[in-house]
């Protein structure tokens, strides 16, 4: 592609034969968006003619694979990232992980090729009816702009309101003919992404903290991908604070080794307040107030409990029931916390600390290993820097007690409780961490929802460890029927799943793939994987 000068380009856009295409390649660029995350169809391909040399297409075999990659991708690198899908069809395919990506905050333009303008009165074929309102409500702002020169502008728009906090897609729908129309240069401006939380409420906040006898922090998602980290340990030391995991949180945001670690809040309203009770004040950072899987009653806090929020998405702040809240960046208002001067709390004991997980024992001769025993043998052989990207919902609790997180940006899973996120999200934050070790712990059931995700990453030549569970079975699904009155061993249709080889599935995409059955050849097999130069699938048989 001939790159024009900015001067010719603003003094004679059409004369140069400065079209849609130009405009919105130079403004990927400038915004550090070179990777174009797709699978083509037919009105996407005026987009890639004459590609320029220093942009590079990651080819996904499906397009929920490719929304998952662009999501790890985004994750990672902590910009958006750039999609291009087919129109009503392709769309419809990806939207299991556009709600993902919804859910998990991910700043991400998605393009959606649209046919021609002339053909659209005809209901032609392939085409999108109402393309800017398919995705919703799961993106931020979708459109599809009025005029062929108006996409550039339509295309800055939508990444400025992906990257504004509270973060997320956002999607551009683009007719075919579009991108060689005349057009003029977009002008890429600096917009501030972050707002401050009200100072008033964070004096309420922070008087409480102070004042508190035994406090507790909730920490969820948004503290990690608001790189706010360590003003959170450094917040939760001043303060001799108990720190939770919030339910359901796609990102590890506390040190798992540390001696405030408290554990894990389960998404049931009753066990919630069972874990904070004997705490006077919650502070909810970065996290909802409370996320529930199930139906409960009682309180929402323990009786007597205050609860303060510090969140960055004021629909979140809005639905929950109790407690005060404040809106705005979490690294900032976590800051300024920590700025005030130190109060009642300076003398305030530690709390006791959580008990050490005993170590699985090995299995009988004959059975299987637990799942239990798997995570604990990958913790003694993985680097503690390594990133962990895992979809395996029936196994999370044991993972959770097992394989610990240390880190910031070391863990990544899905808010959404979508299957089909996490294997081809270890692929896109592959990408972005080229020099760290992914290793990707999947369920079998959730391998199969975006299994080309290994095809992809074979191509890519990224040395990624998949460990797949295989406990043959839907048992997130077996295990919650009890929920809904089913009785001890009953059959739950559809749950069931035999006769899975992923290691054909993986070498048949050209990944190196092994199977392991004996608890006493996993850890070789694991050091040997962890080593291997290219993609290598482990599958694990788990009770």
């Amino acid at each position: 592609m001939e790159v024009l000068s900015p001067e010719s380009q603003q003094a004679h856009p059409q004369a140069c034969g400065y079209t849609v295409r130009h405009a919105v390649i130079a403004m990927l660029r400038e915004l550090g968006m070179t990777k174009i995350f797709g699978n083509p169809g037919s009105t996407e391909l005026p987009l890639f003619r004459d590609y320029p040399e220093d942009f590079s297409y990651v080819l996904g075999l499906q397009e929920a694979v490719v929304v998952g990659m662009a999501d790890g991708y985004a994750q990672a690198t902590r910009n958006a990232s750039f999609v291009n899908l087919h129109s009503a069809a392709g769309v419809g395919h990806a939207m299991a992980n556009i709600f993902t990506a919804f859910k998990n905050r991910t700043p991400m333009v998605i393009t959606a090729g649209q046919q021609a303008r002339s053909l659209l009165q005809f209901d032609p074929f392939l085409h999108s009816a109402q393309a800017a309102e398919l995705p919703k409500p799961y993106v931020k702002w979708s459109c599809e702009p009025a005029r062929a020169e108006d996409v550039p502008q339509a295309l800055a728009r939508a990444y400025y309101i992906a990257m504004q906090e509270p973060r997320g897609p956002v999607l551009v729908s683009i007719p075919a003919d579009d991108w060689d129309r005349a057009a003029e240069p977009i002008a890429v401006r600096h917009v501030g992404f972050e707002s401050r939380a009200n100072p008033q409420t964070l004096e309420l906040i922070g008087q409480a903290l102070e004042s508190a006898q035994a406090p507790a922090f909730v920490v969820g998602a948004a503290v990690d991908r608001g790189q706010a980290w360590d003003a959170v340990v450094a917040l939760a030391e001043r303060h001799q604070a108990r720190v939770f995991v919030a339910p359901m949180s796609g990102r590890c945001s506390f040190p798992e080794d540390h001696r405030l670690f408290a554990g894990f809040l389960p998404a049931m309203r009753e066990s919630i307040v069972q874990h904070l009770d004997g705490h006077d004040v919650v502070f909810a950072v970065g996290a909802a107030a409370f996320t529930y899987h199930v139906e409960g009653e009682g309180p929402h806090i323990p009786e007597g409990t205050r609860l303060y929020q510090l969140i960055e998405d004021p629909a979140i702040a809005a639905w929950a029931p109790v407690g005060t809240a404040a809106v705005g960046n979490i690294r900032m208002g976590v800051e300024e916390l920590l700025a005030r001067a130190p109060g009642a709390e300076a003398g305030r004991a530690a709390p006791r600390a959580r008990p050490v997980p005993e170590t699985p024992a090995p299995p009988a001769p004959g059975e299987r290993m637990s799942v239990a025993y798997a995570m604990h043998t990958l913790t003694q052989v993985r680097d503690e820097h390594s990133i962990i990207v895992e979809e395996a919902p029936s196994s999370r609790p044991v993972i959770q007690t097992h394989l610990p997180i240390f880190h910031s940006a070391t863990f990544y899973t899905m808010c959404s409780g979508g299957l089909g996120h996490s294997m081809p999200a270890a692929v896109g934050v592959a990408l972005a961490q080229p020099r760290a070790k992914v290793i990707a712990v999947i369920g079998d059931g959730s391998a199969m929802y975006s299994i080309q995700a290994l095809w992809s990453a074979a191509q890519l030549g990224l040395a990624i460890t998949f460990v797949i569970l295989k406990n043959r079975r839907y048992a997130a699904l077996q295990d919650f029927s009890r929920v809904f009155g089913y009785r001890e061993g009953e059959k739950v249709e559809g749950t069931e799943l035999p006769d899975l080889d992923f290691v054909a599935l993986a070498r048949g995409q050209g990944c190196d793939a092994v199977h392991v059955e004996q608890a006493h050849e996993l850890e070789a097999v694991l050091r040997k994987a962890l080593l291997h130069e290219r993609p290598m699938l482990v599958e694990v048989e788990v009770a």
